[in-house]
């Protein structure tokens, strides 16, 4: 029961690096991006390729996959979402999903539809037992990293200038502008930041969830289910639900495997009856 208490909190915390991107550009920038996954996907192709023809180590390619991520999500960002915010809702998805698939289509094409193989260092490989508690050590280094993120991520949401201006450019960007802060370089900054953390969260899973070129697709509903249940007026919303979509997701497999993903979505769909905004709401927020 532990070891899967344990492992469910290990693919939550998982599952929250990859959506909190998302969470971010749907609650702050009130954009609807679905191609969130695709970015991980970069990610996760950018630490494999690393590891097998450049012998790079593993833990080398995690910040660079983040730096990849990142700057390809400034250029689209630059090229192509901003013209995209202040249009419809409906337009912003289409062209996201539009998106998905040219990157699937792309990532097939150029590296092959595969499954990819990441081979892990010695030190992750081995597992702890305590008890009833096995721990594997690459879940507990997973657990360990994204805390970490979550709590630099909530500090600079929160403590920081800078989350204090992307606040405020969320909430009125001519009173922003006219204050001095230039609302394109703070959009342009968050967009590529979860971009990043979506990359990350693809190099730290290629060995958990495994890594083909229909990831994006495989995994978009488990990303919005997060955003959804959640909520996208904080951290804490996202965390949790990722918990709880991990833990329901782990033991559900375990002692119902029949049932597959229905756990997940009975799960998904009592608390958003319960609470249809999510979990944490903004109050005032837009």
């Amino acid at each position: 029961m532990l070891t899967i208490l344990f492992d469910g909190v290990a693919y939550g915390m998982l599952l929250f690096i990859l959506a909190v991107g998302l969470a971010v550009t749907m609650g702050l920038m009130n954009f609807i991006n679905l191609a969130h996954g695709a970015f991980a996907m970069v990610g996760g192709y950018i630490t494999v390729l690393l590891m097998q023809r450049l012998d790079v180590p593993f833990l080398l390619c995690l910040p660079i996959a983040f730096a990849g991520a990142a700057l390809l999500g400034a250029v689209l960002e630059r090229t192509l979402y901003r013209p995209l915010y202040n249009k419809p809702h409906l337009d912003q998805v289409l062209f996201s999903i539009g998106l998905v698939f040219m990157a699937v289509a792309a990532v097939d094409y150029y590296v092959g539809s595969s499954q990819q193989i990441i081979h892990l260092p010695a030190w992750l490989k081995g597992r702890t037992e305590i008890g009833s508690l096995g721990m594997g050590h690459y879940r507990l280094f997973i657990i360990a990293v994204c805390a970490a993120l979550t709590v630099g991520l909530q500090f600079i949401l929160t403590r920081t200038r800078f989350g204090s201006r992307l606040r405020a450019s969320v909430d009125d960007q001519r009173v922003a502008a006219g204050l001095g802060i230039n609302v394109n370089v703070v959009f342009l900054s968050t967009f590529a930041f979860g971009s990043g953390l979506a990359g990350l969260g693809g190099a730290l899973g290629a060995e958990v969830l495994g890594l083909d070129p229909s990831f994006p697709l495989k995994f978009m509903i488990y990303f919005l289910i997060v955003v959804a249940v959640g909520g996208t007026s904080s951290i804490t919303g996202p965390l949790l639900a990722a918990l709880l979509l991990g833990i329901a997701d782990v033991a559900g497999k375990y002692y119902i495997p029949k049932m597959g993903a229905f756990i997940v979505y009975a799960l998904m769909i009592a608390i958003l009856l319960w609470r249809p905004n999510g979990l944490f709401v903004r109050q005032g927020g837009k």
